[in-house]
């Protein structure tokens, strides 16, 4: 069976970035910020079948419409089904998403980086791209966004494609404040950071919606979201009347809090033996 051809980019020239590209003001920030220093820039979005996606791919697409930026090729969509792999994980059905008071450690995907990285890099090696960009900040502590990680993923592409393809984590060493103000001039209310949308809307009450409003608070941004039902608590926070339960800067003594606890994932993506499991978008 012949080998399906990956859409190419457009203009493809050396010396291309694949972004990684979520929608999220983070990632979006980063498009414009690499496109503003010369680099041609590619943004890739993968599909892994999460209950976000079609309200962060609308997102995404309105917010390149509207930078309009000549660096900025069009938009790649891939797809990776991770569904039989995370059952009934609360990203796949939308029940119990993690909401305003939880800490990050509840937030984290098993293997993100590593599944997100895989698809690309070979997307990268079959179009001649020499790096892919991704935005983890200082205060990521996940495995899979530290230093070594990244460090030993680029050398294993390297091994299996017999190619350099470069890993790129420009904002790593910058605070959430720091990126929000790289991109105050951006449309920032085009960018989409939910966890349980209703419909192509911010629910107001998840995990992410509370970091999205304090984000912009920090910074002193105008917050110009449309939130669905914005939670009173998140509002408190992002006013700085109340500091978020189990949020804030992690310091690196509380790495291990991080290690989420899979025994709940791992029981949902174990179906009974002679059982399939039931697909959920």
């Amino acid at each position: 069976m012949a080998l399906k051809k990956t859409p190419k980019p457009a203009e493809k020239n050396p010396g291309s970035i694949c972004v990684l590209a979520s929608g999220g003001s983070d990632s979006s920030i980063m498009l414009v910020d690499l496109a503003e220093h010369d680099a041609k820039v590619i943004p890739l979005y993968i599909r892994n079948g999460l209950v976000w996606e079609k309200a962060e791919l609308y997102w995404l697409r309105r917010f390149l419409k509207a930078v309009n930026r000549p660096e900025i090729a069009p938009l790649q969509v891939l797809d990776l089904p991770m569904q039989d792999v995370y059952g009934a994980h609360w990203s796949m059905t939308g029940e119990a998403v993690p909401d305003h008071a939880s800490g990050w450690e509840q937030v984290y995907l098993p293997g993100r980086n590593l599944i997100l990285l895989a698809k690309t890099a070979v997307y990268c090696g079959l179009n001649d791209i020499d790096a892919i960009a991704l935005g983890p900040l200082k205060t990521n502590l996940f495995a899979d966004s530290s230093r070594e990680f990244f460090s030993g993923f680029q050398q294993l592409v390297r091994r299996a494609l017999n190619r350099r393809i470069e890993i790129l984590t420009p904002f790593s060493q910058l605070s959430k404040k720091e990126v929000m103000e790289r991109g105050r001039r951006l449309p920032l209310e085009l960018t989409f950071s939910c966890l349980n949308p209703r419909g192509k809307t911010h629910c107001g009450a998840c995990n992410k919606c509370a970091e999205r409003m304090a984000a912009f608070t920090d910074a002193g941004l105008k917050d110009l979201t449309s939130y669905h039902n914005p939670e009173p608590g998140n509002i408190k926070r992002a006013k700085g009347i109340a500091p978020a339960s189990g949020r804030g800067r992690t310091s690196t003594s509380s790495v291990e809090s991080l290690r989420p606890d899979f025994g709940e994932l791992s029981r949902a993506s174990t179906p009974a033996e002679g059982a399939t499991q039931a697909s959920k978008h």
